[in-house]
């Protein structure tokens, strides 16, 4: 019963956490995205439409982040179980890992659409879709699967033992339980300093994705992506939209975890109640 019970709250803390931060960001998300384009920022769209992909993204956050918070509460308690607690960041990296995998299966096909949209602004999301089915089929949703997943699991690699390792300290420092806005600010930190060191693999990703359908980047693999923006604008290249991501993913972290602890807190506290 315990479990089924976890289960239901990290499934609703995570979809809420996942459509809150989308929503609430996706202006940011747009600027990164177009600062990436092989056509640069204002061939991509420049400030216009700024909300172009808006529905992709809403109606794909909340399966997504509460596929992501069920496995990795599931992996971590698994592995809480078999590790001593001195090697709890290593469930923590595992559980974050296998959430990413996981997610992806949804996350892709909405990240393709949604940047589609987001670098041709003229287009609505299901315009994009349609596009997209028409000329590379099904398959065509998981273009740049792999890099993503190139690109997630390292971040999540760093991002959760981070917030993990900061709220116990957190906790450690005060004698309490950690509320759900210092959960956010641990969030935020962790978040910032995930995304900083992912960027290039972020900016791999979106050229896979937004490359014209057979052409060598988007058969490629993420190594062959890194190798065409370096030749193409070299370091900086590499670090494009490096800024906005920090940003965003900064303050994604903070609403991100932040709306998954106090939603997480909540439910706890009225089922235990009911």
């Amino acid at each position: 019963m315990k479990s089924y019970t976890d289960f239901k709250i990290a499934l609703v803390a995570g979809a809420c956490a996942g459509t809150s931060v989308d929503v609430i960001l996706f202006p940011l998300d747009t600027i990164k995205t177009r600062l990436q384009s092989q056509h640069g920022f204002w061939k991509a769209g420049g400030f216009k439409g700024i909300y172009s992909g808006l529905m992709s993204a809403a109606l794909g956050s909340a399966p997504t982040a509460a596929l992501f918070f069920c496995t990795y509460e599931a992996t971590k308690h698994a592995f809480s179980q078999m590790l001593p607690s001195s090697l709890a960041p290593v469930g923590h990296m595992a559980a974050a890992s296998l959430g990413e995998v996981t997610a992806c299966l949804i996350r892709v096909p909405v990240e393709v659409v949604k940047q589609r949209t987001q670098a041709n602004h003229t287009h609505s999301s299901l315009q994009t879709l349609r596009v997209t089915l028409a000329s590379e089929g099904f398959r065509g949703l998981y273009r740049g699967y792999f890099s993503t997943v190139a690109r997630e699991v390292p971040f999540s690699f760093l991002q959760f033992p981070m917030w993990e390792y900061f709220k116990t300290q957190w906790f450690s420092h005060t004698g309490r339980p950690i509320e759900a806005w210092q959960s956010s600010i641990c969030g935020a930190a962790a978040g910032g300093l995930a995304a900083g060191v992912t960027t290039p693999l972020d900016v791999a990703k979106t050229r896979i994705m937004l490359a014209k359908a057979d052409s060598a980047v988007a058969r490629g693999g993420i190594g062959h992506a890194l190798k065409v923006i370096h030749a193409e604008r070299g370091v900086k290249g590499l670090f494009a939209g490096m800024a906005p991501r920090i940003a965003w993913i900064s303050i994604g972290g903070a609403i991100f975890l932040g709306v998954y602890e106090k939603v997480r807190i909540l439910m706890k506290y009225y089922l235990n109640e009911s």
